[in-house]
């Protein structure tokens, strides 16, 4: 059994305990920890054998932990990698990596130093079956080369303290990490464009944003980020191909016919809109520490990648210019 600390007991912190402990097999999770200490104590409450403790530093340095799960706030997230890497252990971190591209290539140097991958990003979408059987087609050339990608990421609402900038990096940050991958591109230059605002904008960021993606090879991206739609949680991706187009499907839903409309539900909840992709990822993650002794899921390569063109496209909001996306040379661990 592998046995795991999970540092963040927030909604998808919480969420990850329960799918580890009762979905995945092969582990345990033996501990956890929270910036506010009385959360974890009562999570751990709820499991036997669960140990609370007050920092995420501690954790990390508990013998009986062999992997972390960072399910933190996002600015805390690069120090808890980074302090998990340093003691040598796995360490599977939600998204975004990092807060900007410098943090991450600190990630990177400190896991090439061990000379093998320690570090998963979850980036899930790469796990839905809806993108993967995307990928499958766009990799069998069956369609010809992709020349485009229209997408969109649409919330609900959002806490106070939003800003306009984590509608890049904190939001879009998925779709950032999916073209690429969906592609097997990398960003050669980025914008973000301010549209007219809906009135669901009260809160004082920018909603909804453009953001527009050129790829090395010359494929264009645009990607509508909507933070505050007031109707569900939409996640859109079409792929235009030179013999065809590739969609993904809306998540499964009945269809109810009554009063001479048609209609179905519209998820409101991200965890619902994307709980078998958590499924699978963290089966898969916990499966390839067992069988290949690291993992094989996204990197800390992808994690950079995505961080690279969100801080290029928040630099360009307001210029009216495509800036451009300009990263390290890739590490031969990530090769």
């Amino acid at each position: 059994m592998l046995n795991i600390g999970v540092i963040g007991c927030g909604a998808i912190g919480r969420d990850h305990i329960r799918r580890l402990t009762d979905i995945v097999p092969g582990c345990q999770v033996v501990a956890c920890a929270d910036y506010f200490e009385e959360a974890a104590i009562k999570v751990a409450a709820q499991y036997e054998g669960m140990k609370a403790y007050k920092t995420g530093e501690e954790l990390i340095a508990a013998p009986e932990v062999q992997a972390v799960v960072i399910t933190s706030s996002d600015p805390s997230h690069a120090g808890y990698v980074l302090e998990a890497l340093k003691a040598g252990k796995y360490v599977f971190c939600e998204k975004p990596l990092a807060q900007n591209a410098e943090d991450c290539e600190k990630i990177i140097a400190a896991e090439t130093a061990h000379g093998k991958r320690l570090l998963q990003v979850g980036f899930m979408r790469h796990y839905d079956r809806g993108y993967a059987e995307m990928k499958r087609i766009i990799d069998s050339g069956e369609l010809g080369a992709p020349l485009m990608i229209h997408a969109c990421h649409r919330n609900v609402s959002q806490p106070d303290g939003f800003q306009t900038e984590m509608g890049v990096s904190n939001v879009a940050i998925h779709e950032l990490d999916i073209c690429r991958w969906l592609l097997g591109d990398e960003y050669k230059n980025g914008q973000v464009l301010k549209v007219r605002q809906s009135a669901c904008s009260t809160k004082g960021y920018d909603n909804p944003q453009i953001v527009l993606l050129e790829t090395q090879s010359g494929a264009r991206i645009d990607v509508e980020v909507q933070v505050a739609d007031a109707y569900g949680y939409d996640i859109q991706c079409q792929v235009v191909c030179e013999k065809g187009t590739v969609n993904l499907p809306d998540p499964y839903a009945v269809v109810k016919r009554s009063n001479a409309t048609r209609s179905f539900p519209i998820l409101t909840d991200w965890k619902d809109r994307f709980i078998e992709a958590y499924d699978i990822e963290l089966t898969h993650w916990v499966k390839t520490l067992e069988e290949k002794g690291e993992p094989d899921g996204p990197s800390a390569w992808d994690g950079y990648a995505a961080c690279v063109a969100a801080d290029t496209l928040n630099r360009s909001r307001g210029t009216n210019q495509f800036l451009p996306i300009e990263m390290m040379d890739k590490p031969a661990l990530y090769k």
